[in-house]
């Protein structure tokens, strides 16, 4: 037993000090244990990082481009009427017809509805007695009712001049006799009162034709007044449009400024939005507007810009703008909710690289460029998205190769075998593709 007890203690202590031997297996030739240091540290290096020995990846290849790219500015907001009419009624009256029903496309100047009109005609002839009257004071003749004659010619203004000549007259000749002394004093003084009240009652009629003559004003505006109403009972439609809302029934009561209807535009509508404000520089009348609405997935609506608010709203810090938009085939409501983009410029040879070569990891964007056969991991910044291409705005020279499969396998010092990328993947047109669906950077111009 002592024997054997320390038969494994200096098996032990061999073990400690690297001793080859007890029990213990030796290295095998080719091993990496029984290569020189040197060696080792070269197979490390070709393996790339991952794992010594391992065979080249197989990648295809891509060059830099040079493409155009569309600037645009994201935006969304509501469809809305260019003309919103709420028809309501001047006169009150009965509702005798009521054509009009929600759906329906009018036209400027068809009829509505019509009220009961026979009481607005009472008061027309009326208005019309009174200004018969007024006229006939004045001596108007019926055939050229416009004509008013001068107040000399009114039959009670020259019967007041006769009475005063009559008694300036009288008046002289009984100066004339008295100063004779044919006549007494009382008589003269007689014929001085009587020339003193035909004086003032010339005035009078005078004063009294001015009158007529303001009231004649006010009788014919009394007459086209009541005239006017009776047109107003029938309600006609200000605007072409498509009726919303009806408010009114036949023969409902509808008194002064009551609502029966509402008219919408539907051809052009507004789109309304709301652009930030560092954008402010970028926006004008007349750019083109492209955006899509839930109604008609897929499909892409156009307008252009076409009122620009010259302030800023202090809590959102952006600025109102409106789009004019053609609907001519009335597939856009108002109330819709439109979500694009405004075509604010196209920058032509602009660096850009295949989706399909770039990795993003948590936020971070890079590709793989290739030198030499060996990978390098390189970050970069991007910018704008055109069909299948990104734009590079930072990290590359513009002249590298660049990795487009297996990147998942890649990392720097990865050895690779490469192979070029199928042409209609390496080569984009100048006018790439412009759909709001996809997005470019956000304001990038």
């Amino acid at each position: 037993m002592r024997l054997k007890h320390y038969y494994f203690l200096v098996c032990a202590v061999s073990a400690l000090l690297t001793v080859p031997g007890c029990g213990g297996t030796s290295p095998q030739a080719g091993t990496p244990q029984s290569q020189p240091a040197g060696e080792r540290g070269q197979n490390s290096q070709r393996g790339g990082g991952r794992g010594g020995g391992q065979a080249a990846v197989d990648v295809r290849t891509t060059t830099v481009q040079r493409i155009a790219v569309q600037r645009q500015i994201d935006l969304s907001g509501n469809l809305v009427s260019n003309d919103q009419v709420k028809i309501s009624t001047e006169v009150a009256g009965t509702v005798l017809e009521a054509n009009i029903e929600i759906g329906q496309e009018v036209r400027a100047g068809q009829v509505l509805i019509k009220l009961d009109e026979r009481e607005l005609q009472f008061a027309r002839d009326r208005a019309e007695s009174a200004l018969r009257q007024t006229e006939a004071q004045l001596g108007i003749d019926s055939a050229k009712p416009l004509v008013v004659p001068p107040d000399e010619q009114i039959a009670s203004v020259r019967t007041a001049i006769a009475n005063r000549d009559d008694a300036k007259t009288k008046y002289l000749q009984a100066q004339e006799l008295v100063r004779k002394g044919l006549i007494p004093k009382a008589d003269l003084d007689t014929n001085e009162t009587r020339l003193k009240v035909t004086e003032a009652t010339l005035q009078s009629a005078l004063e009294s034709i001015r009158s007529l003559k303001a009231s004649l004003q006010d009788r014919r505006a009394a007459v086209q007044l009541a005239q006017k109403k009776i047109e107003d009972s029938t309600v006609r439609s200000p605007v072409n449009g498509v009726i919303s809302e009806r408010l009114v029934q036949r023969g409902e009561f509808v008194r002064e400024n009551t609502q029966i209807a509402t008219i919408v535009q539907l051809n052009p509508l507004q789109l309304r939005t709301a652009v930030q404000e560092k954008f402010s520089s970028l926006i004008q009348p007349g750019l083109p507007v492209q955006f899509a609405v839930e109604p008609f997935p897929g499909q892409v609506f156009t307008g252009r810009i076409a009122n620009i608010s010259p302030s800023i709203d202090q809590g959102t810090r952006t600025f109102p703008v409106e789009v004019r938009v053609e609907n001519a085939n009335r597939k856009l409501k108002p109330g819709f909710f439109a979500k694009g983009v405004i075509l604010t410029g196209r920058d032509s040879n602009v660096m850009a690289v295949p989706e399909d070569a770039v990795s993003t990891l948590a936020g971070v964007s890079s590709v793989f460029v290739i030198a030499n056969g060996i990978v390098r991991q390189q970050s970069v910044t991007l910018g704008a998205h055109e069909g299948k291409f990104l734009e590079i705005l930072d990290g590359l020279q513009g002249n590298e190769m660049l990795a487009v499969s297996n990147l998942n396998q890649l990392v720097t010092g990865t050895a690779v075998k490469t192979g070029t990328a199928d042409s209609a993947e390496a080569v984009q047109p100048q006018g790439g593709s412009t759909k709001p669906s996809k997005g470019s950077r956000k304001g990038t111009q």
